[in-house]
């Protein structure tokens, strides 16, 4: 919505009237081409303010890739490491306990084989 220059009716009287039309018409023409301008200069900032906010963006992004994939890494070689220990240890116990059965079965055979 422009806003329209209007000159004092004193002005009007000591210029003229085509004087001060041409005058507040030419004012108005200025203020909007600066207007134009204005709005122009704010797009071109704002495009640029856009491409850097996508950058920094895609950087954080990049950043954040990189350290869950860091995470990913070393949780993946813990869990591994963990299931190593746990089948080592689970195989330990089921040959004692192997043992453990077949022993006493082997004492209550043994009187049997050796008749």
């Amino acid at each position: 919505m422009p806003v329209t220059a209007r000159l004092s009716r004193k002005f009007y009287e000591a210029l003229g009237g085509g004087s001060a039309n041409e005058l507040v018409d030419w004012f108005n023409a200025v203020d909007l081409t600066y207007r134009a301008d204005l709005r122009e200069l704010n797009e071109l900032n704002f495009a640029r303010f856009d491409a850097k906010l996508e950058q920094r963006i895609a950087q954080s992004e990049a950043r954040l890739d990189a350290k869950i994939d860091r995470v990913e890494a070393q949780l993946s070689a813990k869990i591994d490491r963990g299931l190593a220990e746990l089948r080592a240890e689970m195989l330990k116990w089921m040959f004692l306990f192997w043992l453990g059965t077949v022993g006493p079965i082997l004492a209550l055979l043994w009187p049997i084989a050796t008749r």
